[in-house]
Order: C-alpha cells, then sequence, then structure tokens
C-alpha cells in the first residue's frame, strides 16, 4: 500500500510527489525543488521517516519539474526516468529557465526511458505508465489501479487543464488524451496534478469546463 506525500516548491508552485511503501521504499517524481530550503525540506521529510528512495521518475521536463533532478539523483545516486521525447525538454530546460530569472543546475546524467504500458514497481506496488502526450510531446501519467489513483503531472487538472503554448505543446492532442486516456479510467480515480489541489476524474468529466 502507497503512502502519497505532496510538497509545492518554486515560485511556479509545482507540486512534488513521493509514493512509498511500508518498506520504507521510495520514489520521488517530478523534484521542482528550487531553492535550497526546499531541497532540505525534501530531504529531510525523506530522511525522518528514514525513507530509501530507488526511483527518480518524471511526468515531463518542463523546468519546473525538472529543477531538482540534479539535486536529488546526485543524493541518492538515482537515474532519472524519462519518456524519450522529453529528452529534448529536459536538454533545453536550463535556457527556459532564464526566460524566468531562474537559473538551476540541469540533470545531464544517464537515463532510462518508459513507454506506453510500461510498469514501475514500489515494492510491491505496481504504477503503469500512460503516454499523455499533449502538454508535451512525451508527457507520461502514473497509474495506480489497485489503489485508485493517477499521478497526472500537467494533463488534467482541478477544473482545467495543461497548458498547449510552450514548445511542443498540441491542443487537440491534449484534449484527445485526457477523452481517449484519462477519462476511461474509473470515476473514483484521485487525480494527483502538477499544481493546484487534487481531484477525481469524475468530477472533472461534470464540471471541467475546457472539457464540455
Amino acid at each position: 500500500m502507497l503512502k502519497i506525500a505532496s510538497f509545492v516548491f518554486s515560485p511556479i508552485q509545482e507540486n512534488t510527489y513521493l509514493l512509498y511503501d511500508e518498506f520504507k521504499n521510495c520514489a520521488i517524481i517530478d523534484p521542482g525543488c528550487y531553492f535550497d530550503a526546499e531541497k532540505e525540506q525534501l530531504v529531510g521529510f525523506i530522511e525522518k521517516n528514514d525513507l530509501k528512495p530507488i526511483l527518480l521518475l518524471n511526468t515531463h521536463c518542463h523546468l519546473d519539474h525538472v529543477f531538482g533532478n540534479k539535486y536529488i539523483a546526485e543524493t541518492f545516486g538515482l537515474v532519472a526516468h524519462i519518456h524519450e521525447k522529453e529528452l529534448p525538454l529536459l536538454q533545453m530546460a536550463p535556457t527556459a529557465a532564464l526566460m524566468y530569472n531562474m537559473p538551476f543546475d540541469n540533470y545531464t546524467g544517464e537515463l532510462v526511458y518508459f513507454k506506453e504500458g510500461d510498469t514501475v514497481t514500489i515494492g510491491n506496488d505496481i504504477l503503469t505508465v500512460i503516454e499523455a502526450p499533449g502538454h508535451s510531446p512525451g508527457h507520461v501519467c502514473f497509474y495506480c489501479k489497485v489503489q485508485g489513483f493517477l499521478i497526472g503531472g500537467d494533463v488534467l487538472f482541478n477544473r482545467s487543464i495543461g497548458r498547449t503554448d510552450l514548445p511542443g505543446g498540441n491542443h487537440a492532442q491534449l484534449i484527445n488524451t485526457i477523452k481517449e486516456k484519462l477519462f476511461t479510467l474509473p470515476d473514483e480515480t484521485v487525480v494527483y496534478s502538477g499544481h493546484g489541489p487534487h481531484t477525481t476524474i469524475g468530477e472533472e468529466k461534470l464540471y471541467n469546463p475546457f472539457m464540455q
């Protein structure tokens, strides 16, 4: 059984997630920690709860979701897992960050690529990789069928959807992704988004103004 801890990091207010099991195995998803105090907060939680980080996962590689990749990878000896189509975004993240006056040290280490239908294991728990392009070309979500939750990144938000005006964005593709990949999940599925509060698939089917 996985527990979920969330942290809101950087001026962009990105949601970073820790998923951990009863054996203290821990996956770090989209580490957006930018300031030193945020990095200390994240590591402090891990150390306080005696967690063992075993995975570094990215839903996508926009700058706010990868600010902490290098730090986390070096601190815990991890390799970043991304979709192959996100590599150009990861490589251009430092340049994009300068537009926001937010320079950072980018992750340039080894990469593991995943694709649609791949599984990610955290101890005895399994997450399924769902390819969910539109916000970015290689965006993925992580679905836990047994516990009924989705780590959704920047695809679907509480009463909103991901922006598509950034490089590689495609509005029609995003709408199609939500309808065909996410709205086919059970209504009670809890969606933990990359920004803002969590929601459910059923609520967004009924009330999301962008999907009516």
